[in-house]
């Protein structure tokens, strides 16, 4: 078999197992629904590895596999760029992908729609993968469109739930508005290139850049259009709203749409685009401040949750702020190093919390739990090493990626680093206290839930998913320190020599080990610790604190626990807006103008001059003959007084 053909075969796979199960599902039940989509995951995960080890060895591969549209000199072309940042996307995202394959026998049997929804995820696995082997914007387009339709499948998968329904019509419109900027800035490049391939794209950027009369206004206006479809489907401050509805779907698809792919595809783009971003300093700035608010302030909001799924929800929004603000800090290697840890722990939590609430008969609020530590320990375990590798205690995975990301921000010296360090920084004592404050709220403590029937342990398929995932959980930091510490993205990633901080990071602590010693002795760290103090103290010791404390807070806690009105506020402006509009014209524009004059007003007018013309046409001889008559004479008059100039 050709590599070729393995690259094929990586998104076909999933696509063919989809096919299957969603118009054989009946004819092969449930089992062989589940079986044909699960192992087509896997086919697609091994052969990802076999490229991955192929592009190691210093093969790489960037060409089309057919051309799907000429128009003119421009073609419009599927392909494949396979390098070292692909790659790794593959692998990450076929692996969460096989685990919440396998962890939904568990947690969906019994549903009713059983085969439809393992047709949807193994199309969501199909659409992901088109979109971070992609060579070119239309492919990218195609990929990034697809995974944003799979997910409104999935969010409303229970479609008879009017919120259901509701979120994922909330997820598809606020998706539409970042996928218009998106596909703005795919435009300009096709103008200013002539070509939608990455290749010449990014060859040709630097020239366009130099040469622009307005000092790089081209590639900052692209930067900012591509950073607004990002900010979309990575769900970054102000378009953050649609990820905590998307709770609304079954705990796999959280597992699956907030840990490894849909989210993260924002995050990839960007980096994938670091040629073009790089000649825009504007663009990294803007990247850099959204992502820092993002972290903090949903952080916040997370402290206000007590729905087990919408912490973790709002967690993800905190650490793709993470994330983004380490893109606009030419922290690509670090960016992308967090998204895949961050896949794995945060993959880890979300099965862990649905592990709890099947567990507690679909419950999700954390103030009818409690004690589930002695009822549910692998489950409680798992979770335990997820949340410490979020909070970002060493030497578990997320501790290396977080703080490489904050460093990198502090070293970047830019406009706005200073303020992105500060709301990091303040991030890491608050992400550490939402985490543990969900741990110690759900498992330790008195029962606060009916014993009978009494919460038990889940399935192997349920457990055995949250064991792998923990094993990267604990040692992906030192599987792929590379990323970090190591020049591993090579040529897949461009970063100017100014704003190599990574590199300088990883000159002055000269490997992992290095940055471990230093990152014990930095402030992330002991505010990590002080978070976890802070939960153990509030939710463990003193109880009645934090009801107090949000007493005192009063306005303040209020506008966080509403998620800063913005809800509100769009439904408002935007929705209600929208309707208003639609109701002006439609009365004004259907109703009177189309109906009441157009159509309306033309039959009357008929039936007014048929009206007319009937009194004319009476049918009586003499009434005839009098007009005739009455013409001759009027005829007569203006011809004898001259009125035609005779």
């Amino acid at each position: 078999m050709t590599m070729k053909t393995l690259y094929l075969l990586v998104p076909l796979a999933p696509l063919s197992g989809a096919i299957v199960a969603g118009l054989f599902g009946r004819a092969i039940g449930r089992a062989g629904a589940h079986w044909v989509t699960i192992l087509s995951v896997l086919v697609s995960l091994v052969a990802s590895c076999v490229i991955f080890a192929d592009v190691l060895a210093g093969n790489t591969f960037n060409g089309s596999v057919y051309t799907w549209l000429t128009s003119g000199e421009t073609r419009f072309e599927i392909g494949f760029l396979i390098d070292r940042l692909s790659a790794l996307m593959m692998i990450v995202v076929t692996f969460v992908s096989l685990l919440v394959h396998i962890y939904t026998i568990g947690y969906m049997a019994g549903d009713p729609g059983y085969q439809r929804f393992f047709c949807y995820i193994s199309l969501f696995t199909f659409s992901m993968l088109m979109l971070v082997m992609a060579n070119n914007f239309l492919q990218l387009f195609f990929g990034w469109e697809a995974v944003g339709l799979v997910s409104y499948l999935l969010i409303g998968f229970w479609y008879t739930r009017p919120t259901a329904v509701y979120a994922n019509l909330k997820a598809f419109l606020v998706n539409r508005v970042g996928d218009f900027g998106f596909l703005l800035g795919i435009g300009l490049v096709l103008a200013h290139f002539g070509t939608l391939s990455y290749t010449p794209v990014f060859d040709q950027a630097p020239a366009l850049a130099a040469g622009s009369a307005g000092g790089g206004l081209p590639i900052t206006l692209i930067c900012l259009l591509l950073f607004v479809g990002a900010m979309g489907k990575s769900a970054q401050f102000p378009l953050h709203v649609w990820l905590p509805d998307s709770m609304e779907g079954p705990t796999p698809i959280s597992a699956l749409i907030h840990a490894a792919t849909m989210v993260t595809a924002g995050i990839f783009m960007v980096a994938r685009m670091s040629p073009l971003f790089e000649l825009s300093q504007a663009a990294l700035s803007t990247v850099m401040v959204i992502g820092a608010i993002t972290a903090l302030f949903m952080g916040l909001v997370a402290l206000t949750q007590f729905d087990i799924k919408r912490v973790v929800a709002y967690s993800t929004l905190s650490q793709l702020g993470y994330m983004t603000a380490a893109l606009g800090a030419s922290a690509y290697s670090a960016a992308m190093f967090h998204l895949m840890t961050h896949a794995f722990f945060k993959a880890l939590l979300f099965l862990a919390a649905g592990s709890v609430i099947i567990a507690m008969h679909h419950e999700q609020d954390m103030r009818r739990m409690g004690g589930l530590k002695r009822y549910m320990p692998w489950t409680y375990w798992t979770l335990l090493i997820g949340a410490i590798a979020s909070a970002g205690i060493p030497p578990l995975a997320g501790f290396f990626s977080k703080d490489a990301i904050i460093e990198a921000i502090r070293l970047a010296g830019t406009p706005g680093a200073m303020f992105a360090y500060a709301c990091v920084l303040a991030c890491v004592f608050v992400t550490a206290a939402y985490t543990f404050r969900m741990v110690f709220m759900a498992f330790h403590g008195e029962p606060r839930f009916d014993p009978k029937p009494p919460p038990h342990e889940s399935p192997a398929v349920v457990t055995i998913p949250l064991l792998l995932l923990a094993i990267p959980s604990v040692a992906a930091g030192w599987w792929i320190g590379s990323v970090v510490f190591g020049d591993y993205f090579g040529a897949s990633i461009v970063v100017r020599p100014e704003h190599a901080s990574i590199a300088k990071m990883a000159a002055d602590y000269k490997g992992l080990g290095g940055f471990v010693l230093h990152g014990l002795a930095t402030p992330p760290f002991w505010l990590a610790v002080a978070g976890i103090a802070t939960a153990w103290y509030l939710y463990r010791v003193r109880t009645d604190l934090p009801g107090r404390i949000a007493q005192g807070f009063g306005p303040l806690y209020a506008l966080v626990e509403r998620k800063y009105g913005f809800d509100e506020m769009y439904s408002i402006v935007f929705a209600a807006g929208a309707r208003a509009l639609g109701s002006g014209f439609w009365k004004g524009g259907d109703q009177r103008t189309i109906d009441g004059v157009m159509v309306n007003g033309s039959a009357r007018l008929v039936g007014w001059l048929s009206g007319a013309v009937r009194l004319v046409q009476s049918g009586l001889v003499y009434w005839y003959a009098f007009m005739m008559i009455f013409g001759i004479c009027v005829m007569y008059a203006l011809v004898k007084y001259r009125v035609f100039g005779g």
